[in-house]
């Protein structure tokens, strides 16, 4: 069966119902329906945050089709409350993105899996609506502002920096000429839009703590320069009381629940490659204020997500996970040593041999964040029995254990080894987070620390945009803030082709984007994009819904 076809099947539970697994009275949710509902801020507790155990699922270098984090996330919890633990699972919400484009959607998979799987995948409760309506509405008042006759703020529009976003791949729209048309439509100017999961609203959806700084941080978001090179910000503008208005549910987090009906939550969606990649910081304490035990994500490799969890989610929230998770494949390590896609599913030792120097680098990063560490080695059919072996060995050498985990099968059950695992490890009390680099030191040496210790990379070149932006964030006095890089995922390195662990490269820093209201600096890697393109066959072209509302085609 595929991943709908298991979902599809699944008997739900009445949200109340899932509510009441967590001590959450029915009266306190906001329903959208029988199986989703929204928390409200005030089940945040603080002190109950310091007790509960707080678990990061990371993985290698994936493939392009994902090593499978959200479903181990998933499983691993089904695990945990097989054996008696009270656990819930902090995951991010899905972009309709990589839902119509090639990767799918981010509900898990096989019999581990968050359900309603169809609504979680395409609007769910409107959070990305209400983000991508939030973006616009500063775009729209940068514009207005432009010919304003009443309060014009002299905004030069070469320096607008702000961008409108829209939830899908649209490559069309990267570079655009807004405002023809003659002066009854506005000024004539270059554009663009990013994907709504790269937009800064998102990312400041994530790092806020509550409504209050919520409001604080949009206040904060940089837009452009006047005409005599005075910074602007939304604020400016007076933005950020009605773009509040507009997240005033999307900041609630999202309770839905797991193919074996436990409690989930789901909030926020950055992407890791071009954003933070982490849930929000609300969510997580969320599930740590209702359960002993929260497993999270961070998208794409442990180079990225993992990263930007702990050196800037964790710092800012004062979080301190208490083990570390990283998932890997016999496939990526097949593709790691050498494998071409049309062999990834075919038994070869030696390329899983020389593919573990990637996973091996991943292991020994996370241990620079002083995190006890376990390989989750999600299970696929194709794994020779060989070669599950020889990767559970060569982990034991190097002081790791090695868990396999079958969760795409077997829901919980195939899990139970793993979540036992887990808890040895929070329980040991051995790890003792550390972030890797000051937030106070230069935006060059922070930049040069990731760079040296978490890709391996000799150095850092600064191309003419790049260095340009290290003056502004000079001038602006945001040198403080933390930097979350933009990079391919395919790779250590800013080359996609180089795979495995490269030696001997240096990275290209091409420009830096200002995140002042979300608080963080995203210097901007090779060629990487902040809109993607589709494939040459999206996954839409699969997708269909028949007269009773049956969809089908949805992964």
């Amino acid at each position: 069966m595929t991943d709908l076809d298991i979902a599809q099947r699944v008997e739900m539970q009445h949200i109340n119902s899932i509510a009441t697994k967590l001590g959450v009275d029915q009266d306190d949710l906001e329903q959208y329906g029988k199986y989703k509902a929204k928390l409200p801020l005030n089940l945040i507790d603080e002190d109950r945050i310091v007790k509960s155990n707080l678990i990061l699922v990371t993985a290698l270098t994936p493939t392009p089709s994902g090593e499978g984090k959200t479903t181990v996330s998933i499983g691993l919890n089904e695990g945990l409350n097989k054996i008696g633990k009270k656990s819930i699972v902090v995951l991010r919400e899905p972009s309709l993105g990589p839902v119509f484009g090639i990767k799918g959607g981010a509900a898990g998979g096989g019999h581990s899996q968050v359900v309603p799987m169809e609504d979680i995948n395409l609007h769910f409760t409107g959070d990305f609506a209400a983000i991508e309506k939030a973006n616009n509405l500063l775009s729209a008042l940068i514009d207005n502002n432009l010919q304003s006759k009443t309060r014009n703020l002299g905004i030069d529009p070469r320096t607008i920096v702000w961008k409108r976003v829209i939830d899908m791949n649209d490559r069309a729209l990267r570079d655009i000429t807004i405002g023809l048309g003659g002066t009854g439509n506005g000024i004539p100017r270059q554009g663009g839009f990013n994907i709504t999961a790269a937009s800064e609203v998102m990312a400041i959806l994530c790092m806020a703590k509550d409504i209050k700084d919520l409001k604080e941080k949009l206040g904060n978001i940089f837009v452009g320069y006047t005409m005599d090179r005075k910074p602007v910000f939304a604020r400016d503008l007076n933005a950020e009381n009605a773009m509040t208005l507009l997240l005033k549910d999307a900041i609630k987090p999202n309770l839905v629940q797991t193919l074996e009906q436990n409690p989930a939550i789901i909030h926020g969606g950055p992407f890791a490659n071009i954003a933070q990649g982490t849930n929000t910081i609300i969510a997580t304490k969320m599930g740590m204020s209702l359960s002993d035990y929260v497993v999270t994500e961070a998208g794409f490799g442990a180079d990225l997500g993992a990263e930007k969890f702990l050196d800037i989610k964790c710092v800012s929230a004062d979080l301190k996970p208490k083990a570390v998770v990283i998932v890997a494949t016999i496939r990526a390590l097949r593709h790691h040593g050498g494998s071409p896609k049309q062999e990834y599913n075919d038994a070869n030792l030696d390329r899983v041999k020389a593919g573990f120097a990637n996973l091996e680098k991943h292991i020994d990063n996370m241990g620079k964040f002083g995190l006890q560490r376990l390989v989750a080695i999600n299970n696929f059919y194709t794994d020779s029995q060989e070669e599950i072996d020889w990767l559970i060995d060569k982990c034991a050498s190097i002081g790791v254990k090695a868990v396999l985990s079958k969760g795409w099968a077997d829901g919980g059950n195939g899990t139970i080894d793993l979540a036992k695992a887990v808890v040895e490890e929070v329980e040991s009390g051995k790890s003792d987070f550390k972030q890797i680099y000051d937030w106070e030191t230069s935006v060059k040496d922070k930049i040069k620390t990731i760079a040296k210790e978490i890709y391996g990379a000799d150095g850092v070149d600064y191309a003419a945009r790049a260095n340009a932006g290290l003056k502004t964030i000079a001038k602006l006095g945001l040198i403080h803030l933390p930097i979350c890089m933009a990079k391919t995922q395919k790779s250590f390195s800013d080359d996609d082709k180089l795979t495995g662990r490269p030696a001997g490269f240096r990275i290209t820093v091409r420009e830096i984007e200002i995140a002042a209201g979300a608080g963080f600096l995203i210097p901007i890697l090779g060629n990487m994009m902040r809109m993607p393109g589709l494939p040459s066959l999206p996954a839409s072209e699969g997708m269909d819904i028949d007269n009773n509302g049956m969809i089908t085609g949805l992964s």
